[in-house]
């Protein structure tokens, strides 16, 4: 089938690019021309292992296009993915003129039947706001074309994205139409056939699927990390807790894992959107907004801690390994380093950081404190004079550090390992003061 993808950041052009290995002749559309002048050039925007070989290949198979023409897009295409941004708006509700904006250029373009596909993460009755927009112009054009509006949640796991694509655990599509439907199903005929759990109900029940599923893993989160500032206090161990936890078939181990809170380009934005959602519709969503407050509680905390162990941190100088919100991926969108950063910087630490992929975004989130960062080139860089080491993020290079090098070129022995990377390892008592999360 003949289908365009509208928006190229993180969930479009993963989107676009799997559409194109499964068979399908697909144009990602984007409004910035330098992303697609890079893209036609095979320079990818973000960082998602294995997404530029399928990219190539689909290129090369002259499956997949780039570019920045939407009439051209939309006239040539039988099915239609909005895939741009929903930014939060200031009172953490999702800001949907983007994707106002692509029904309203899909309703200038439209030239017969089609599908179009909110993929976007979006509130509860958008679906109804795009197809209004979308007849307000075809009455203006003085025309008359039949469409259907269908809602299809992207799950995707940065760092994980392309096997999400291709090994799903579920497709949701939601829709009225029957014949929107069978569209779908060959949209995804592939996965249909490899027997992949599909969901097939309405547009308002899909849309929120997504907010559910993404509020139910914050909470978790949030959930665990309390557990863990608990268990430090009464003296006990929250990775058995939660290996316990997970044993209940009820529960599952996924999602149990304590640290420095929860970031990324989802779980921050969607538990906001929905607990305004709520407000809009007069249901306090408190679970939610608890989970939300516990998880900026739980950054402060740590911040709290380094500078509780370390009798404060003014001019000490801290090494940072692990800038991104999660290994294997470049995203720093509401990373927990960034604000635990700021408030080791505050309390006066000056910061050596090192990342394996996100060093760049960092420099411009964290330009404010340019001053007080210095970025290295690799974890020993970073740990050289440093009093304390932090490991924010678990890349899995850094589970196989030299600590003896480490702390040889320190100037003080404090190891605080976020993400328990080495709580299992006696040995790295031995060589720092070591303090992992959630243990005593």
């Amino acid at each position: 089938m003949n289908v365009t993808v509208i928006g190229t950041g993180y969930v479009g052009l993963v989107q676009g690019v799997i559409l194109s290995e499964f068979g399908h002749k697909v144009i990602c559309m984007d409004i910035d021309k330098t992303k697609i002048e890079n893209l036609n050039k095979g320079i990818l925007p973000i960082y998602e292992p294995g997404l530029k070989d399928i990219l190539e290949h689909n290129v090369n198979e002259k499956r997949l296009s780039f570019t920045t023409d939407i009439k051209e897009a939309i006239l040539n295409s039988e099915v239609i993915f909005i895939a741009v941004g929903t930014p939060p708006s200031d009172d953490g509700s999702a800001d949907l003129k983007y994707v106002l904006e692509c029904a309203k250029n899909i309703g200038e373009n439209l030239n017969g039947y089609k599908v179009i596909v909110n993929k976007s993460t979006v509130p509860v009755g958008t679906g109804d706001l795009v197809e209004k927009e979308i007849e307000k112009v075809l009455g203006k054009r003085g025309v008359k074309f039949k469409f259907d509006v269908v809602s299809n949640p992207e799950f995707l796991r940065e760092g994980k994205a392309v096997n999400d694509c291709l090994r799903p655990d579920r497709v949701v599509i939601g829709s009225e139409s029957t014949k929107a439907l069978d569209i779908m199903k060959k949209i995804y005929d592939v996965l249909y056939i490899n027997k992949t759990p599909f969901v097939f109900t309405n547009r308002r029940t899909s849309e929120m699927i997504k907010y559910a599923s993404n509020a139910f893993l914050a909470v978790k989160i949030s959930y665990i990390n309390e557990m863990a500032l608990l268990a430090e206090k009464v003296g006990a161990n929250t990775q058995e807790i939660a290996q316990a936890m997970g044993m209940d078939g009820r529960i599952s181990p996924k999602f149990l894992h304590c640290g420095p809170g929860y970031g990324g380009s989802c779980f921050p934005k969607d538990t906001k959107a929905i607990v305004e959602i709520g407000k809009e519709y007069g249901e306090n969503m408190s679970v939610i907004a608890a989970a939300i407050s516990a998880n900026e509680k739980q950054k402060q905390k740590m911040v709290e801690k380094i500078i509780k162990e370390m009798s404060g941190v003014s001019r000490k100088t801290i090494g940072i390994l692990g800038l991104t919100f999660k290994p294997e991926t470049d995203d720093m969108r509401d990373a927990p380093s960034i604000d635990i950063i700021r408030g080791l910087v505050i309390n006066g630490a000056k910061i050596k950081a090192y990342c394996p992929k996100g060093i760049e975004e960092a420099k411009w989130r964290l330009k404010d404190l340019n001053r007080d960062i210095e970025f290295c080139e690799n974890e020993v860089e970073c740990s050289k004079g440093s009093d304390a080491i932090v490991l924010m993020t678990e890349w899995n290079q850094f589970r196989g550090m030299d600590l003896e090098e480490l702390k040889n070129r320190m100037k003080d022995n404090f190891y605080f390992d976020l993400r328990n990377v080495h709580s299992k390892d006696d040995n790295v008592r031995k060589i720092f003061r070591y303090f992992p999360v959630g243990q005593c």
